[in-house]
Formats: C-alpha cells, structure tokens, sequence
C-alpha cells in the first residue's frame, strides 16, 4: 500500500504529468507521421468499377431476325455465328462473353439496332472516377495500381494506370458549398491481367489506389 501510495503522489506531481504528457504527444506525432508516410505518393479512389467496353453486333440493312444462336453469359471464339437478321448472318468479330441477346424471332431489326451485345473479358479495366482536386494532377500512364472489388473483401489485385481520360464527365457534377464552381470528374482507367482473375465480373464495384510514385 506504501509504494502504491507514492507512485499515486508522483503521479500526481506536475513533473511526471508533464512527462506523461510530452510521451503521449510524441505517440501521436509520432502515429499521425506513419500514417502520413502510408499515404504520401498514393491516391485513393472509392467511386470504381469493372467494365469492358461493350461490342454490338448490328446488321446494316432492316431485317426480321431469324435466329438468335447464343445466350448471355455464354463464352464465343472469333467467327462464331451469333444471329441472322433477314440474310445478314452476324458472326464474333472477337473472342469474348454474350451479356444480351435479341430472343425474339420474328421481330423487326432495324439498323444500327444491336441484336447481341459482347464484352471480350481482354479488354477489361477498372474505370475509378476521380474528382479533379484529389490527386488527379499526379496521375499518370503507368503507374502501379491496386483495387479491391466488394465481392472479394481482404484480396488485393494489381495493375497500372492505362489511360486517363482526356474529358470531363459532363454529367456527374459535384458542388462546393463555399463558392458553387462545379468540381469536374475524370476516368482513371485501370488495366489488369482478367486471365489471371477470372473470378473479377463485368460491373462488380472496386476501390482503387494510384501509386503516383512508380512512375
């Protein structure tokens, strides 16, 4: 009780106080300073998501479709036959997966109107949109990226940066409460090996990470 007493009193000083006070800063300092570290030369981007650009196959001439040989999510090689509409027989210009198909035999097509849509799986990217005031002047071709996609929380994949779009999305305007000027938003496209990933699907959501130092 007698030692119990005095490490009370001495914690009670105004000596050991500052002490324990200056130790406690320093923890902090020192904490906030890794975490600083950890983020420095790194932009993190939450609004992301896989996609692969969308190919139509459309016949040139109005036609009834008469037959529709594929369903969505079927896999098709180069050359396959995929609808005929009137005489126009559309065949897959590329390996790649259905994800819509024209099933109703008998209807009007008209041109330009796509009897099957495709993605080839190659062409795959995660497209992080980005607002101009968060890094986006540091990123650039090249550089190192990681995401995560919300179907698979705790894995990590990598890629780089393979475009950076040279255009504003006009449609998706964000608005500073202090001044009203309208914050601009741009697609970092994010290439990464889909083969290696073949669990990673068109349209899963992701966050990504540019390494801005990597390049």
């Amino acid at each position: 009780m007698e030692k119990l007493g005095k490490l009370f009193a001495k914690f009670r000083s105004k000596k050991f106080r500052q002490i324990f006070l200056a130790v406690f800063l320093l923890v902090i300092l020192i904490a906030g300073g890794v975490f600083y570290l950890k983020r420095e030369g790194r932009v993190f981007i939450d609004d992301s998501l896989v996609e692969a650009p969308i190919i139509s196959l459309t016949s040139p001439a109005p036609g009834v479709l008469n037959e529709s040989d594929v369903t969505e999510g079927q896999a098709v090689h180069i050359g396959d036959q995929l609808a005929v509409v009137g005489t126009q027989v559309l065949r897959a210009q590329t390996d790649g997966i259905i994800i819509e198909a024209n099933k109703e035999l008998g209807s009007l097509v008209a041109p330009g109107t796509p009897a099957v849509q495709m993605i080839n799986p190659d062409d795959f990217r995660v497209v992080a949109t980005l607002d101009e005031n968060k890094g986006l002047k540091d990123i650039k071709v090249g550089q190192v990226a990681s995401f995560t996609v919300d179907a698979y929380p705790g894995q990590t994949f990598w890629g780089y940066v393979d475009e950076v779009s040279p255009t504003a999305k006009q449609t998706q305007l964000s608005f500073s409460i202090s001044s009203e000027r309208p914050t601009q938003q741009f697609d970092v496209y994010i290439r990464f090996d889909s083969f290696k990933h073949p669990q990673i699907k068109n349209g899963m959501s992701a966050k990504a990470v540019v390494y801005t130092n990597t390049n």
